[in-house]
């Protein structure tokens, strides 16, 4: 019986250090939300997540934004078998999603409000962010629907074409303008977690 005990209480013991660990872990920062962080502009992209035009076979109508998490990349549909492809970032495990989602409104420099669910994961986060260069929703954003999901910029180009992020997708500063100049609110966006057969 006092065998028993003793492998009850290790069993506790163990469950208790195990639910401090994964606590502890809840509340390391995300390297990929770091407020007030000005971007380096010298990072140097992968020539995979460079924009280009690509050739892109689909059904959507030109204009349609269409973006492929399991590749991180974001192509906006031109037609004629063609896309503009953009690298991305994508949400880490857990934060990915998929759908069928319009821009509901643009920002320019847009302010930062984290959600009540991010503050809840990661209570060190500003609860407001003015817009700026040090904003990690970079120099644009779109937003998708009614979600909380956006298609923005980002203070840390080095997490492009990598799953760091709460569900967002983010580009380099330059990407983002450069998309949110060519798409109007009301773009169709479809979000897709594995590719196209």
């Amino acid at each position: 019986m006092t065998k028993f005990r003793h492998l009850i209480w290790m069993v506790i013991a163990a469950a208790g250090l195990m639910l401090s660990v994964s606590q502890s872990f809840a509340q390391q920062p995300d390297v990929g939300d770091q407020p007030g962080l000005l971007p380096d502009d010298s990072t140097e992209l992968d020539p995979e997540y460079r924009k280009q035009m690509v050739l892109y076979r689909t059904t959507e109508a030109p204009g349609t934004i269409i973006i492929s998490t399991a590749e991180r990349h974001l192509y906006l549909i031109q037609g004629g078998g063609r896309a503009l492809r953009y690298g991305i970032g994508v949400g880490r495990d857990g934060f990915q999603w998929q759908g069928l989602l319009n821009i509901a409104r643009k920002a320019e420099w847009p302010d930062w409000t984290p959600p009540p669910e991010m503050i809840a994961r990661q209570p060190y986060l500003p609860r407001f962010m003015a817009g700026g260069p040090g904003n990690p929703l970079g120099a644009r954003a779109m937003y998708l629907g009614t979600t909380v999901y956006r298609i923005h910029g980002t203070n840390r180009p080095d997490t492009i074409g990598t799953a760091v992020s709460s569900g967002c997708f983010r580009l380099v500063n330059a990407d983002v303008a450069d998309l949110y100049d060519r798409v109007p609110v009301g773009t169709k966006v479809i979000v897709r977690q594995k590719p196209e057969l």
